[in-house]
């Protein structure tokens, strides 16, 4: 047991040390910690590392992708749902009965239903690689987003694929069984994702102290995740629901402490789970080749088994993007066809007069047409072209799902340790040769998202909507304090001052480039503001004059202070 806490302890810091040196590097952490990991496994004395299949699948990968999903913006995900519906499920589907016809093929011992299970065990890509390159380097926030969507649904796809697929070898599921089983579990992890999600969020918000609203969150995955598996629904599923759900109304209903407090524990826990895999993934290559050695079929044979059915992973992928950019591109164009016509409706219906009686109707409907033409106007707007679809084709890197998934195939299949190092290979190459050359292409490819100019644009655009309604509140007459008395007209106007001041800042979108606005400044001048309190503040700790809770009273408001400003640059 102390040598296994060491052992964690070790990983700990070798994850934060590579992603800190990853960054001055320029190239993506979990290629970084695969080769540390491999490196660390050959040095003298070094232990053999086999960590059971289902510790990642049921204990570290529901936190990573919840992590994950109460990030990604339910809006952006509906918007896309098309994209992201065909490459994590129709596409793992493919790339998994034509890898498995392949090794099929080259292990004639082997039954085709296990041969389609390794292959789904191969077909999901890792987005968490090619969505840190892409951020890193400016790439189209619709291109990151599919990127996401995909990493995040196709796991479920290929883990209930590969049971299925594993079920079908004993003769267990016929083929429509096997269909019948994959529908099933989709329908009802979707189910228990919404009921869990949903739950939460209602208990999180009746409870107003972020610590206990947090200490929650880290069981939602695992409440959705082991009900799913027990019901025979796909966990994974479940989890990437509860997690939109959960990121969309905590918006609303979670105060503005939760979210951070929640935020800033997610990210941690994601970075450090995430990138501990690819650290072990490196570490056990050499304990799954010590497997292989023992067998009958030689290491390099199954190498050679794993490089083939990585260039038919690429080949499938490539081939269903292409048709899948087609689309999208015809889409774009019927896109802007359908914001006109939804444009036109939205002005008819604001040249009619009705009655006072039909008010709310016509609200509700005029709402939903909005945001039907917000819709439409994205698809427009947001084209991928050929170049974002080769990024897209390139960004087939494999990672914690193919590492788990290869370890939990049955014991008794033929050419299992095989089978393991074929998977290894696979994951291993396409994180290496795909996620190392991809800042490259991207580069080459010269393909850039929104420029800062445009962003601070709309950034102005938004505020100015949302200060509108501010002012509102201000200019209302009947505004009150919660004691009913009202507020100090001096008061009042040193808010709509600072008020006007920030709007106005925001507005000069051309002076951001020079870094001159007033705004700018302001920072600026708060910062230097917050680290004299902070200098001041130490000295008091130190001189002892002060008691430790009134000390630690103006820590927590320097801090939430800072906490302010950072959030705001």
């Amino acid at each position: 047991m102390e040598e296994l806490g060491l052992l964690a302890l070790a990983a700990v810091l070798i994850v934060v040390a590579a992603s800190a040196v990853a960054a001055k590097l320029g190239i993506a952490t979990p290629i970084l910690l695969v080769l540390i990991g491999l490196g660390t496994s050959l040095l003298p004395g070094a232990p053999e590392l086999r960590i059971p299949p289902e510790w990642i699948l049921a204990v570290v990968l529901p936190p990573i992708l919840y992590s994950a999903a109460v990030n990604m913006p339910a809006m952006d995900f509906r918007r896309n749902l098309a994209p992201i519906g065909a490459l994590s499920v129709f596409l793992v589907i493919t790339s998994a009965f034509a890898t498995g016809a392949v090794i099929w093929l080259l292990f004639p011992a082997l039954d085709f239903a296990a041969s389609v299970a390794l292959g789904a065990v191969i077909s999901p890509p890792d987005a968490v690689a090619a969505t840190a390159i892409g951020k890193r380097l400016g790439l189209p926030h619709r291109l990151v987003t599919i990127m996401e969507g995909e990493g995040l649904v196709n796991d479920a796809t290929a883990l209930v694929m590969m049971r299925s697929a594993i079920a079908a070898i004993s003769a267990a599921l016929s083929f429509w069984g096997a269909i019948g089983d994959f529908a099933f579990a989709v329908a009802l992890g979707i189910l228990v994702g919404l009921v869990v999600g949903g739950v939460s969020v209602w208990v999180r918000s009746r409870i107003r102290q972020p610590v206990l609203t947090t200490a929650i969150s880290f069981v939602v995955p695992f409440l959705a995740y082991l009900p799913a598996e027990e019901l025979g629904a796909s966990g994974v599923l479940a989890v990437v629901v509860a997690g939109i759900v959960t990121g969309h109304f905590g918006v609303r209903r979670f105060t503005a402490q939760d979210r951070i407090a929640e935020r800033m524990n997610w990210r941690t826990i994601q970075l450090l789970l995430e990138n501990g895999v690819f650290l072990v993934m490196g570490f056990e290559l050499t304990t799954v080749l010590g497997d292989v050695v023992e067998d009958d079929l030689g290491v390099w044979a199954a190498v050679g088994i794993g490089l083939l059915a990585t260039a038919v992973l690429f080949l499938v992928r490539l081939a269903f993007v292409v048709p899948l950019i087609a689309g999208l591109r015809l889409g774009q164009r019927g896109a802007a066809r359908r914001a006109e016509r939804i444009r036109d409706t939205l002005g008819r219906i604001d040249a009619i007069d009705f009655a006072p009686e039909h008010a709310p109707r016509v609200e509700r409907v005029t709402s939903r047409l909005q945001r039907a033409h917000a819709d439409a106007r994205f698809l427009a707007d947001e084209g991928l072209g050929w170049r974002g679809g080769a990024v897209l084709a390139w960004s087939g890197m494999r990672g914690v799902v193919t590492l788990a998934a290869a370890q939990s195939l049955p014991s008794d299949l033929p050419y299992r340790p095989q089978l393991v190092l074929v998977a290894f290979t696979v994951a291993i190459v396409t994180l290496v040769l795909q996620g190392g050359t991809l800042p490259l292409l991207i580069r080459w490819l010269r393909i850039r998202g929104a420029t800062p100019h445009e962003t601070r644009r709309e950034l102005a655009r938004l505020t100015a909507e949302i200060g509108e309604a501010a002012r509102t509140v201000l200019e209302n007459p009947d505004l009150r304090r919660d004691d009913g008395q009202p507020f100090d007209d001096e008061i009042v106007e040193q808010v709509r001052t600072s008020s006007r001041s920030m709007l106005e800042s925001l507005g000069a979108t051309e002076e951001w480039e020079a870094g001159t606005t007033p705004l700018q400044q302001r920072r600026e001048l708060q910062r230097l503001l917050i680290e004299a309190e902070q200098a001041a503040l130490l000295e008091a700790r130190a001189s002892g004059l002060y008691p430790s809770h009134v000390v630690e009273a103006v820590q927590r408001l320097i801090d939430e202070e800072s906490a302010r400003l950072n959030g705001l640059s």
